[in-house]
């Protein structure tokens, strides 16, 4: 899992996975002209396309949308669930010097137009400075958001991986409808060529539905270990960056330095 965070290593991943949609669709709708299919011959990824040309019914149309829409998905969540974009060094590295150097109205323009995590968690807090307290409760909140919202943007593919085979099962079942149907109609005596369209449609229903989950539910496991595993670093670095802000604690003994606020007077009733 360390090397998948790799920004590379992703990127590599999806191009592997685009060439195999490619290869999967040129094999399927591409066959050779000197070739003839035989009676022996298996050509169900050569036929399975032009069967669903043919059948073309709300279902295929809705495992089809759900595709493109699951793949959008994907690519956009690999896209946004990268430390380099909840956690930007540059962001880092000038949040830090502006706290060095107490340049704090910088830093909350800054934060304030900066859309990563850690810079979205800061900017609350820096709106009650200079109450420490009120400062942390108000950036642990928004982590809180941040990372509810980042896990809402997955759960979609979790929702298309079930719809998947429970449209593939509806497939199936409308298919064999359609064929008992054709054996209906010619009196239970149907040849097989009569039920073959209907058996056949409803296998196709499965397959599509079963291909569609797959991916989906395997993207949306390695997504939700990267969104928990980023979102809880982030918040670390942001933690981090408010207790440098934090005034220090006054030491018992030692006077407090110019400008710093007095400590309460509180009286012994003893």
């Amino acid at each position: 899992m360390r090397s998948y965070a790799n920004s590379k290593f992703r990127w590599v991943l999806l191009a592997g996975v685009a060439i195999a949609i490619v290869v999967f669709a040129r094999s399927g709708v591409a066959q050779s002209p000197t070739t003839a299919p035989t009676a022996n011959t298996v050509s169900t990824g050569a036929n399975i396309f032009p069967l669903i040309r043919d059948h073309l019914d709300f279902i295929f149309v809705s495992i089809g949308a759900l595709s493109v829409w699951g793949v959008t998905l994907m690519i956009q969540g690999f896209m946004q669930n990268r430390r380099s974009v909840y956690m930007p060094p540059v962001t880092i590295a000038a949040i830090r010097q502006m706290i060095s150097e107490r340049k704090y109205t910088e830093m909350v323009q800054l934060v304030e137009k900066d859309e990563s995590f850690v810079s979205r968690a800061l900017y609350p807090a820096m709106k009650r400075a200079p109450h420490f307290e009120a400062m942390r409760e108000a950036m642990e909140t928004s982590i809180g958001e941040q990372t509810a919202e980042q896990f809402r943007k997955i759960e979609y593919l979790n929702i298309i991986g079930n719809l998947g085979p429970l449209l593939g099962l509806l497939g199936t079942v409308w298919g064999m409808i359609a064929a008992f149907q054709a054996m209906n109609l010619k009196g239970g005596a149907a040849a097989p060529a009569d039920l073959a369209g209907g058996i056949s449609t409803a296998l196709t229903h499965t397959f599509l539905g079963l291909f569609l989950a797959v991916p989906c539910l395997a993207a949306f496991g390695i997504l939700r270990t990267l969104v928990d595993r980023l979102t809880t670093q982030a918040a670390l670095e942001a933690e981090d960056l408010l207790l440098l802000i934090k005034p220090e604690t006054r030491v018992a003994g030692h006077q407090p330095t110019a400008g710093a606020p007095r400590p309460a007077v509180v009286t012994n009733p003893a």
